[in-house]
């Protein structure tokens, strides 16, 4: 299992490399986005209008964050359970998204997804939302911000440790870590 070093916006080519399991440091911008969000973009593509932001090899972090302590630019911002994303996530990756970034299994429809429009799945660590909230080193609300924790922020990272739980080509670091432990 390899670090990787990446910045984004993510290309093909960055997405095409990496495998399960893969740890990677993600520097760049990313942006934050739940459920409420996510209707709202479903809804905008729908009726064929603009998206507040250009999502085109952009990585989405499900998360909600709390408030910003003085002098931090965010609050601890832990990983929200990714399913509930999987009605919007296909769509967004046709439209050229590259990168989810979350907790918890994906559906299937999202994994061939993944496959189909050169994607991958990140793993954030639950539960250690005060401490991947040191590597957030600017956060900046970008639309919906009557949704407050859950609006759409744009936030710049620095080495954001993630770990590749579903790669373009359909492998699922969940279903292969289970194997392992199985008895025959």
């Amino acid at each position: 299992m390899a670090e990787i070093k990446l910045k984004t916006p993510l290309t093909d080519e960055d997405v095409e490399k990496l495998k399960i399991g893969d740890k990677v440091l993600l520097t760049g911008v990313i942006y934050s986005g739940r459920d409420a969000a996510h209707k709202r973009l479903f809804d905008l593509i729908q009726s064929g209008r603009e998206l507040p932001v250009d999502i085109r090899g952009q990585v989405i972090y499900y998360v909600g964050p709390a408030p910003a302590k003085p002098g931090k630019p965010i609050g601890s911002a832990g990983p929200t359970t990714s399913y509930r994303m999987d009605a919007f996530a296909p769509k967004l990756m046709e439209l050229g998204l590259k990168g989810m970034i979350g907790k918890g299994n994906r559906g299937t429809e999202v994994v061939e997804a993944m496959k189909n429009y050169k994607a991958v799945y990140f793993g954030a660590t639950g539960g250690a939302g005060a401490l991947l909230a040191r590597s957030i080193k600017k956060a900046e609300t970008v639309a919906y911000e009557d949704l407050g924790p859950e609006a759409i922020q744009r936030m710049e990272v620095e080495d954001f440790p993630v770990v590749v739980i579903n790669d373009t080509k359909g492998n699922d670091l969940y279903v292969e870590g289970a194997k392992k432990y199985r008895k025959a």
